[in-house]
């Protein structure tokens, strides 16, 4: 089950075909086999081994990926640093997580050499031409593991990436996943996708993240699939990549359909040879599910975090046309239940608390006993996400359990007032969140980006609830702002909303 054989294994029996293609230089798997082989012993000259460090910050690029397969190899940890933030945040991970070896791209090393004072000691390579003193060409790093890599079989428990969360609720968190949860999770993503080698793979997700790293592209290269990488999404080069290199499967996440949508080249895009678009990690409109159904692709969604590599439930192409706004069914090698505060599953149709149990599931977090004891309990990852059966086992995603608005001692779940505002022509994105009141205790707030060149009122959102959702749930105030605070991946930073809203004049509308 460890991932440092995958590689090597299509090497041997198929060395001349593509396996990355893209970011200014393409690799077969022979060559990819030899670029791992060289990093692992380039990194074991830096006394890499067991259970030691290794960092990467940049853009996706074919350095990225064999950095985790070598890091395999050698029983270390491989950790991709999220490049959108801020030199302290990075400091911070880095602190927690020392490193041994750090590879950076070209765009972050000055911002890198700007916080090296407060680093431990680290080796530093940088990809670029830009070298400051003290760090190494990646050339001349790589030329230490010219000779026989050294080469071990870790233990299949023994956790090999360190992925941190984004922290928009607090201190990030370094969450452990193990080769075993790397090689289960792919075969997940086989299952879901009917993936087989002869299938060609684009990945324009960042791969810091389990999104653009495990949904696809890892489970990919087990496959012996060519995988086509972009190092930053940009919309015309997904148009050319789906169009030129027979892209069959692809990850695109709602913000990123939004702005190939905005391109007038959505109308005629050949999109012929894509068996899937996958997508999740935040509420999927019902009119983007409608815009790529109506391009002849199924648009299936995955459920699940970091913690859980992230698939625990997904649909099947099927299921994404029958079932739109569904999460899908468990995944074929874990476990999905439903659960009430005393850990009882719930009828179908009742909302609870989503947890998930298997070999996908995180080992922990990365020396944090106390937050790992209160999510993983008897080896159920609670995962704060509330949602709910249907009849045929669909699970569908009800909100944050912290999320939760509590009005009136009625229970609202935002992600239900928020499908309401998406159907809006007029509606950009929005978010619903809770403020605090002293008759009801809360009272829900709708926080709405409108379309460009659309006047809205308070009034015209309110109207959009009559006759939809209870009264109690409809929002009884509307915030207009020019955007909203996302992640990485296009997730609404709801704590970043709720404070907005805190501080925010009640009830007005964009001035004309």
């Amino acid at each position: 089950m460890d991932v440092s054989g995958w590689i090597d294994r299509h090497a041997a029996a198929a060395p001349g075909k593509a396996a990355l293609i893209g970011c200014g230089r393409d690799y077969t798997y022979g060559e990819l086999a030899a670029l791992v082989g060289r990093l692992a012993g380039a990194l074991a000259a830096c006394g890499v081994g067991q259970g030691r460090c290794v960092a990467y910050l940049g853009y996706n690029s074919p350095e990225m990926v064999a950095l985790l397969f070598a890091c395999a190899r050698l029983g270390a940890l491989y950790m991709p640093l999220n490049w959108r933030l801020a030199a302290p945040e990075h400091r911070q991970m880095l602190a927690d997580c020392p490193p041994a070896v750090m590879v950076v791209g070209p765009q972050f090393v000055a911002q890198t050499e700007g916080i090296r004072a407060a680093l431990a000691p680290m080796t530093l390579v940088a990809l670029g031409d830009t070298v400051p003193g003290g760090w190494r060409r990646h050339e001349d790093f790589l030329a230490q593991g010219e000779a026989a890599a050294p080469s071990s079989v870790p233990d299949a428990d023994a956790p090999l990436l360190v992925c941190y969360t984004s922290g928009s609720t607090g201190t990030p968190k370094g969450v452990l996943l193990s080769h075993r949860a790397l090689y289960w999770n792919a075969l997940n993503s086989l299952a879901m996708h009917r993936m087989t080698a002869g299938d060609r793979i684009l990945t324009t997700l960042p791969l810091f993240h389990v999104g653009g790293l495990n949904i696809q592209t890892t489970p990919a290269l087990y496959a012996g699939c060519t995988v086509v990488l972009h190092p930053r999404f940009e919309a015309d080069a997904v148009f050319d990549a789906i169009e030129r290199d027979g892209i069959t499967l692809t990850v695109l996440v709602p913000a990123q359909l939004d702005m190939m949508m905005a391109n007038p080249r959505w109308a005629g895009a050949d999109f012929s040879r894509l068996r899937m678009i996958t997508t999740g990690s935040t509420v999927v409109p019902s009119r983007i599910l409608r815009a790529v159904h109506d391009k002849g692709v199924p648009l299936a969604q995955v459920y699940g975090s970091t913690e859980t590599c992230p698939i625990a439930t997904c649909q099947t192409a099927a299921d994404a046309r029958a079932r739109p706004g569904s999460a899908g069914r468990t995944a074929p090698h874990c476990a999905v239940r439903v659960v009430d505060e005393q850990g009882r599953e719930v009828a179908p149709g009742a909302t609870g608390e989503i947890v998930v149990r298997g070999p996908n599931v995180m080992n922990g977090y990365w020396n944090r006993p106390e937050a790992t004891a209160a999510v993983l309990k008897d080896g159920w990852f609670h995962t704060g996400d509330m949602g709910h059966w249907d009849e045929d086992q669909c699970l569908f995603v009800d909100g944050r359990k912290k999320d939760m608005i509590i009005s009136g001692g009625e229970n609202i779940y935002p992600a239900e007032i928020e499908n309401v505002l998406y159907e809006c022509p007029g509606v950009e994105e929005a978010a619903v969140v809770g403020r605090s009141d002293a008759r009801w205790g809360e009272v829900v707030v709708a926080v709405v980006v409108p379309k460009p060149g659309q006047r809205l009122t308070a009034e015209d959102v309110m109207k959009l609830f009559e006759g939809r959702l209870a009264r109690y749930k409809h929002p009884k105030d509307v915030v207009f702002v020019e955007q909203l605070p996302r992640t990485a991946l296009g997730k609404i930073r709801k704590e970043d909303v709720r404070q907005m809203v805190e501080k925010q004049v009640s009830g007005f509308s964009l001035p004309a």
